[in-house]
C-alpha cells in the first residue's frame, strides 16, 4: 500500500485543509503515516505569514527531501501559492499546488510519476471567485470539529500577505455547510469550530444571505450541542449578528475579535476599519447579549511608528475593557507589504519589553475573568489526559476556561457537567458532577 506523510505549518485553517487533503488520499487507498517515517509522498502544507514562516516551511520541504530521495515531494497552502518559484527551486521538489486546486493532488501524483517533470501548479488566486470544496467528514482530534465557511479575505491591512496567498473574499453555499455540518454532528462531535480565513465574512459575496442567517441555521441542527465562531470583526459584529447571539442557545460565549492595537493612529496606519471607539461599542453591545463572554484577541505589538505613548494607549485600553485572553505578536515585517516599507521600525529589544508588559496583562486579565466562575458547574468537554497526571482530564467550558478534573476515557468528547473549584490560569481546577446526584467527585 503506498504511504503518504503530512506537516502542517501556520493557523487553524491550514490544519482543516490537510485533513480534507488526508481524505483525499485515503479515498485513493494510501495509508498515512508519521512525517518522521519514510514515505512513497510527503505532503508539506506551507505559511507565508511572516518571512519566519517562509524559512520554516523550507526547512520542512528540506528535511523530507532528505528523508526519502526517492518519494514524491507536494508543496501547498500560503507560501506555495505567494512563491512558487521559491518552491520549485528547491531541488528535489516534484509538484507545487497554492492554496486552489488541492483536489487534484493525486492526478498530479500520477502525471507526475508517468513524466517526472516538476509540475507548477500554482495559478493566479486574484482571479478565483469560487470556494474550494474540501470536504471533512471526521478529524485525528477527536473533540472538536473545524468547519471552514469561507476562504479569502477584501481587508489588505498593511502588515498581512494573506489577501496574496488566499485571494479575495468567497463564501461556501450555505447548503454545503449545513450538510457538512450535519455530517460532523452524526459523527460523534458535540462542538463544530467555524474557521476561514475571515470567517464573519462569510455571506459578503452571497445574495440574500449573511452570516447571521448561517449561525441561526446551524443553530437548528439537532444533536449539535456548542458552535464556536473562531474569529470575528469588530466591524463584522452586526444589529442581526448580535440578535442572534442573544437568542442562541449553542453559541459559545467567546468571541475572538482581533484588535490588533488600542491606538487610533496605530490602527489608521494598519489600515484596521474601527477606531478604539466604535471597538469599544461594539463590545459593550455584545457583552448585553452575551452577558460574561470571554473576549480574546489578536495584539500586534511594536508597529512601524508605535511610541510608547501610543503603547500604554493599548494596555490602558486591554486593562479597561476586560479582555479574557490576548494572544500577543511583536510587529515582524512581512516582504511585500506596505508596513515592511515603512520608516519609524520599532527597535526589537523594545518591542521585545512591550510584548513581555503585555503578556504579564493577559494573565492578570485571564486570572481575574476565571475568578468569577469559582464555585459554579459549568460544562466542559474534555479533550486530553492533563501531562502531570493521566488520571485527570482537560476540556473547555463554552467560554473558553480549561480546567483540569478528574475522569477517565470513555469522557472525552463527551459533555461533562464540572464545578470550578479553583480558578486560575492557564489551568482551572474541577469537580466532576455525577448527572445521577449532582453529587460532585473529588479531584485529586
Amino acid at each position: 500500500m503506498a504511504t503518504v506523510a503530512f506537516h502542517t505549518l501556520g493557523c487553524k485553517v491550514n490544519y482543516y485543509e490537510t485533513e480534507a487533503i488526508w481524505q483525499i488520499f485515503k479515498e485513493a487507498g494510501y495509508e498515512k503515516v508519521d512525517f518522521e517515517q519514510v514515505a512513497d509522498v510527503y505532503v508539506i502544507n506551507t505559511c507565508t505569514v511572516t518571512n519566519t514562516g517562509d524559512r520554516k516551511s523550507r526547512q520542512v520541504i528540506r528535511r523530507a527531501i532528505r528523508r526519502n530521495p526517492d518519494a514524491v515531494i507536494c508543496v501547498t497552502g500560503c507560501y506555495a501559492q505567494t512563491s512558487p518559484k521559491e518552491v520549485m527551486a528547491i531541488e528535489g521538489v516534484d509538484i507545487v499546488i497554492g492554496t486552489q486546486g488541492r483536489s487534484k493532488i493525486i492526478d498530479y501524483i500520477e502525471q507526475y510519476r508517468r513524466e517526472r517533470e516538476p509540475i507548477n501548479a500554482v495559478g493566479n488566486i486574484m482571479k478565483t471567485r469560487t470556494f474550494e470544496e474540501l470536504d471533512v467528514p471526521t478529524f485525528s482530534e477527536r473533540t472538536r470539529a473545524y468547519l471552514k465557511i469561507q476562504e479569502g479575505c477584501n481587508n489588505f491591512c498593511t502588515f498581512c500577505i494573506i489577501p496574496w496567498a488566499r485571494g479575495l473574499l468567497r463564501s461556501r453555499k450555505p447548503e454545503n455547510v449545513l450538510n457538512q455540518a450535519r455530517k460532523l454532528v452524526a459523527s460523534g462531535y458535540k462542538e463544530i469550530v467555524l474557521t476561514g480565513i475571515h470567517t464573519a465574512g462569510y455571506g459578503e459575496d452571497l445574495e440574500d444571505y449573511s452570516f447571521a442567517q448561517l449561525l441561526w441555521d446551524l443553530e437548528q441542527i439537532e444533536g449539535l450541542e456548542r458552535l464556536r465562531i473562531s474569529s470575528i470583526e469588530a466591524s463584522q459584529i452586526t444589529d442581526d449578528v448580535i440578535n442572534v447571539l442573544q437568542r442562541s442557545s449553542k453559541i459559545c460565549r467567546h468571541l475572538h475579535i482581533p484588535l490588533q492595537a488600542g491606538d487610533d493612529t496605530v490602527l489608521k496606519r494598519m489600515r484596521r476599519k474601527y477606531t478604539t471607539a466604535e471597538f469599544k461599542a461594539k463590545i459593550e453591545e455584545v457583552r448585553q447579549a452575551l452577558p460574561n463572554f470571554a473576549l480574546t484577541s489578536d495584539v500586534i505589538v511594536g508597529f512601524p511608528g508605535e511610541t510608547e505613548e501610543q503603547f500604554m494607549n493599548t494596555y490602558h485600553f486591554i486593562r479597561d475593557l476586560r479582555f479574557a485572553e490576548l494572544h500577543v505578536f511583536p510587529y515582524s515585517p512581512r516582504t511585500g507589504t506596505p508596513a515592511a516599507r515603512m520608516k519609524d521600525q520599532v527597535d526589537p529589544d523594545v518591542k521585545q519589553e512591550r510584548v513581555q508588559r503585555l503578556i504579564a496583562l493577559s494573565v492578570q486579565l485571564s486570572k481575574e475573568y476565571a475568578s468569577q466562575f469559582e464555585g459554579q458547574i459549568l460544562e466542559v468537554i474534555p479533550e486530553q489526559h492533563y501531562e502531570q497526571n493521566p488520571d485527570l482530564l482537560v476540556g473547555y467550558t463554552d467560554n473558553y476556561l480549561r480546567v483540569v478534573f478528574k475522569g477517565d476515557d470513555s469522557l472525552m468528547g463527551q459533555l461533562v457537567k464540572v464545578q470550578i473549584d479553583r480558578a486560575g490560569y492557564p489551568y482551572n481546577l474541577g469537580s466532576m458532577i455525577t448527572p445521577s446526584t449532582e453529587r460532585r467527585v473529588n479531584t485529586a
